[in-house]
């Protein structure tokens, strides 16, 4: 449902003449100048008790640094929280107010922000605003009024956007997250149940992972995309349900590791987007899952990847050239991007990897880039991007407490330590709003938002730190105090000492559109020892706990757990220990 004020309620209201008829002012006109701001105040989604707004303003006059929207209610609306800005309420008086990342506004600049509400009774549309005191008109987003609509025809196109805002899809929100709560995958679930003490988190929900072209009708018995699809309306029931997939099987899929390679080849982009996306297309299409919110995860390490290691630097490899110079990773995600964004109860969060990959400059800016290309390519837009994703199935700590990128040490500062190594970033969050500012600088939508995947990044237990590491030296002040207790920031595979991280929730920072648990916990990341499979997994030696290491650790040990078994299967031991050092701890 998708309730809009357009441009002829506020010509209504400001401009009529004197025989009353609206004045519609057109950009390029006269009467340009006499508009300092527009507002486009979209409700979203509507129920019982409740709803989701988003809202666009376009400044038309000087460049601001900050800003502050102000508006009344003629009912009982209720803010209950919001995104992208500080919104507050007194009585029937609401005041948005920029973030730090979002307080600069150009002349002809748009900026969003959404926010959840209650209410009872009708839920009427807010009849005026001030930007900073002086009062806006409220605009269908485009500056014209080609269709302003009436009541009960909000007209076309709902939400067209700017240059510095593409829009949202029709239809769908802005956080799918907000309001909704997540499918709890009954197979993982049994697993987790089925562990001492694993009933304690056997309902938070996880993603389902499509990672060969036979999960989408099951494997072995198992449930195939239809049948989690089915449970996922059975657990909606009458609110808002999100169901998170991981969408997996590109050609050379993790051209750097071994442990969790694909089925199809370098070139089989055909049989990629024909046997794989399309057929996943189609079932999301499906008019019986229009009432969920289905949140894809496009591609993990994938385009990271090309970045990194596909040349020129001391952990590539010839298959991540090949991979780049065929353009079938790039190809193959603008086709999911395109072919999923289209579907309108559909959002596309692609990977962006981790702070201890991409997290200097000479990794971050590219990356920025090559996800513009893909975005914009082939296809794709950035309407089909509602944002991206980090951390998936890593290690990385939400956030550092006692360690931050500014700290020195003896003068020395903390980015000469050799646990940082010049990095910009000491954790997922910084990294991750970091890089939406970046990607919205770049052209992406100014809605976009950020998830982190906080399924095993705890590191509770006895070896938590509680203080600041000693000043002696950055090395162990940094050792000393980081949450982070892995050997080396670039081990990833069954990582020893690890706990549950936080549980899922909606909006919990800046930016951040969801913690989520995307790797669901208890499934491994590799073999630590090869063992035959049909699956095209392989045997990588960062998955062996007695492997020395190699040039992207550093070196290093491993620091994986022995007796693992292949990438996504069951490994006991390993969900005991992130029970067990869950943080916050498991009640």
């Amino acid at each position: 449902m998708s309730r809009s004020r357009t441009a002829i309620l506020a010509a209504l209201a400001l401009v009529a003449g004197a025989s009353g008829t609206a004045l519609a002012v057109v950009p390029g006109s006269s009467g340009i100048a006499a508009i300092p701001c527009t507002v486009d105040y979209k409700v979203q989604n509507q129920w019982d008790s409740g709803f989701t707004t988003n809202v666009t303003i376009t400044n038309n006059s000087a460049a601001k640094t900050s800003w502050s929207l102000k508006w009344s209610y003629a009912g009982n609306q209720r803010v209950t929280n919001g995104w992208n800005a500080k919104v507050t309420q007194s009585g029937t008086a609401v005041t948005a107010a920029n973030e730090s990342y979002n307080g600069a506004l150009a002349t002809g600049g748009s900026v969003s922000f959404g926010f959840q509400g209650s209410y009872s009774g009708s839920n009427a549309l807010p009849t005026a605003f001030t930007l900073d005191g002086v009062a806006c008109n409220v605009d269908n987003g485009s500056g014209t009024p080609t269709d302003p609509g009436t009541p009960t025809d909000p007209g076309t196109p709902t939400d067209p956007g700017t240059p510095t805002d593409p829009g949202t899809p029709t239809g769908k929100v802005d956080n799918p997250y907000v309001g909704a709560k997540g499918y709890v995958n009954p197979e993982w679930s049994a697993h987790a149940a089925a562990e001492p003490g694993g009933s304690k988190v056997a309902n938070q929900s996880t993603a389902v992972w499509l990672d060969r072209i036979a999960a989408i009708n099951g494997v072995n018995g198992g449930m195939g995309l239809r049948a989690h699809l089915d449970e996922a309306v059975k657990q909606k029931g009458s609110g808002q349900l999100v169901i998170q997939l991981v969408i997996y099987d590109l050609p050379g899929r993790d051209c750097a590791a071994l442990a969790s390679n694909g089925e199809l080849g370098p070139t089989e982009i055909d049989k990629y987007k024909s046997q794989y996306i399309d057929p996943i297309a189609s079932i999301l299409s499906d008019s019986k899952y229009a009432g969920l919110r289905i949140a894809t995860v496009i591609e993990p390490d994938s385009l990271p990847n090309l970045v990194t290691n596909a040349g020129g630097t001391a952990g590539s490899t010839d298959a991540c050239a090949t991979m780049k110079a065929n353009g079938n990773y790039e190809k193959g995600v603008s086709y999911a991007l395109d072919k999923l964004g289209a579907i309108s109860n559909v959002y596309n969060y692609i990977d962006a990897g981790h702070h201890a990959w991409l997290g200097w400059d000479s990794n971050f800016d590219p990356t920025v880039q090559e996800f513009y290309k893909v975005a914009t390519t082939n296809g794709a837009s950035v309407n089909d991007v509602t944002g991206f994703i980090v951390n998936t199935a890593n290690y990385g700590a939400i956030t550092e407490p006692f360690v931050k990128i500014s700290d020195s040490v003896n003068g020395q500062t903390v980015r000469q330590s050799k646990w940082i190594d010049w990095n910009w970033y000491v954790d997922e969050q910084s990294f991750a709003q970091a890089l939406r500012t970046k990607l919205v600088a770049a052209g992406f939508n100014s809605g976009l938002g950020m998830l982190v995947d906080t399924s095993r990044n705890g590191w509770g237990g006895s070896a938590r730190p509680t203080a600041a590491g000693p000043t002696t030296s950055v090395d162990a002040y940094v050792n000393g105090g980081r949450i982070d207790r892995r050997i080396h920031a670039g081990n990833w595979c069954n990582q020893s000492g690890a706990g549950l991280g936080e549980r899922p929730k909606s909006a919990p920072a800046a930016g951040i559109d969801a913690y989520v648990w995307v790797k669901p916990p208890g499934e491994s990341d590799g073999a630590s020892s090869a063992i035959a499979n049909d699956e095209g997994k392989g045997f990588d030696r960062m998955c062996d706990p007695t492997y020395g290491g190699n040039a992207r650790n550093g070196n290093n040990p491993t620091g994986a757990l022995p007796n693992s078994p292949l990438a996504g299967k069951w490994f006991s031991a390993q969900f005991q220990q992130l029970l067990q050092n869950a943080y916050p701890a498991v009640s």
